[in-house]
This record gives C-alpha cells, structure tokens and sequence, in this order.
C-alpha cells in the first residue's frame, strides 16, 4: 500500500478544527487517486505528522500544501520528519504548473459569468511576510506566468503581511473584477483577512476559493502524489 501525508500549516492556537479541514481535503485528493492512500497532518498539531510516519512503511510521500519553499517547508517540516525516510515533494506554490491549471478554473469562471477577461480586473491576494521576500516573490511571479496565460484587464497582487495591502491593490477594481486568494487552505487569512480588506476597498466583484481548493489543482496533487511512487 502507497502512503501520502498532505501537510499543512494548522492553526496553533485551535489546532483541531484545521486537522478536520485537511482531512477532508485529503479524501477529495484520495478520490483522484487509483493506488494512494491519502492522509493528512498539520504542523501545528503536536505530534500528529508524527503518529502518521511512525504507522507507514519507510517509502511514504509528503505533500507540502504550502505556497512557497520558505522556513516552514524546508527546516521545520524535515525537522519533524527526523529519521524517518519519508520523500518530502516541493510545495504546491512552487509547482510550474500551478500558472496553467490555475488559469483552467480563472477561464471557467468567466465562462460562467459571460466576461471577457480583456475587461476584467484580477486581484490576487496573497500572505506576503514581513521579514521573508520569498513569498511574496512566489506570488509576484505567480502573477507574471499567470499574465501569460490569460490577458485580463488588470492584475493586482496584495499581501496580508507587507505591502501592498490587498485592500490597495482592489481599490478602484471594477465591478467585473475577480478575486482569487493566492493560499493553499482555506484559513483564517482566507476567511477573514482576505474578505475585510476587500470590504475595506470597496470590492464589488467575485471571490474565488483558495488556490488550493480548485479542481484543477487537487487533480495535481492527486497526481504528482502517484507519480512520486511510480518513480521509485
């Protein structure tokens, strides 16, 4: 049997109710897999990631649901690993392909609401750091491949943790305007953060999920989880 632990941030101080969320996003992963069995950990949780190694066989797969390759991914996660051989994947914001499947669910979108992407302002809303570039450098980024890709009107990029605000950047959007939350779980930045700033600027348009919750991209994680095992 195939093992992988998607593994996220948490939420320290009720860590509980993120477990419950990750767990449930780990079986819509598992469901896209034929030959993985998908399970789930949260850095916050003491001893969870733990208990879930220390059940697997030696060859488990880790899947970082992080939007960059920062502190948390490449020091704190091996940490927790210790001697265990489990392969630890690169996050899911750092993934080439996130620009193009996340553009699949963008143009769906305004297939559904009958826009023309030249007259509609995107603003992506992202964590941002106030004493790391490294995320907002992968949101910058992002934005730039993701302009490649479909040619709206408009993108914007703004941070909860530096600026530009994510208010800043919605201000003076236009009412065809789309939001997508640059976050690879839907927390408390997502649910709270993200939706005060925007109501801070005024903003008219739509709210997509969180990256990490598009169709499109729990396709890849299904995906880049069994390609981990079938290169072994």
């Amino acid at each position: 049997m195939s093992h992988a632990i998607i593994v996220a941030h948490g939420q320290p101080s009720d860590p509980d109710p993120a477990e419950a969320a990750l767990a449930a996003f780990a079986a819509k992963v598992e469901a896209l897999t034929d030959s993985v069995t998908v399970h789930s950990a949260t850095l916050a949780k003491p001893g969870a990631l733990e208990v879930k190694l220390d059940s697997f066989p030696e060859n488990a797969v880790i899947y970082p649901l992080f939007m960059a390759k920062g502190w948390f991914v490449t020091s704190a996660l091996p940490k927790r690993v210790g001697d265990h051989a489990a392969q630890i994947l690169d996050p899911l914001g750092i993934d080439p392909d996130l620009p193009t499947l996340t553009a699949l669910a963008l143009r769906a979108k305004l297939l559904e609401e009958h826009w023309d992407a030249s007259a509609t302002d995107l603003v992506i809303a992202a964590h941002g750091s106030g004493r790391s570039r490294n995320p907002s450098v992968v949101a910058n980024e992002f934005a730039t491949q993701l302009a490649k890709k479909i040619a709206f009107q408009s993108i914007r990029v703004g941070f909860v943790e530096e600026p530009p605000s994510i208010s800043e950047a919605a201000r003076d959007a236009s009412e065809q305007a789309i939001c997508l939350p640059f976050f690879a779980c839907a927390g408390g930045h997502a649910l709270e953060d993200v939706p005060e700033e925007l109501e801070r600027a005024q903003f008219k348009g739509i709210v997509m999920p969180v990256v990490g919750e598009l169709a499109p991209i729990q396709n890849q994680i299904a995906k880049k989880v069994t390609e981990a095992f079938e290169s072994v």
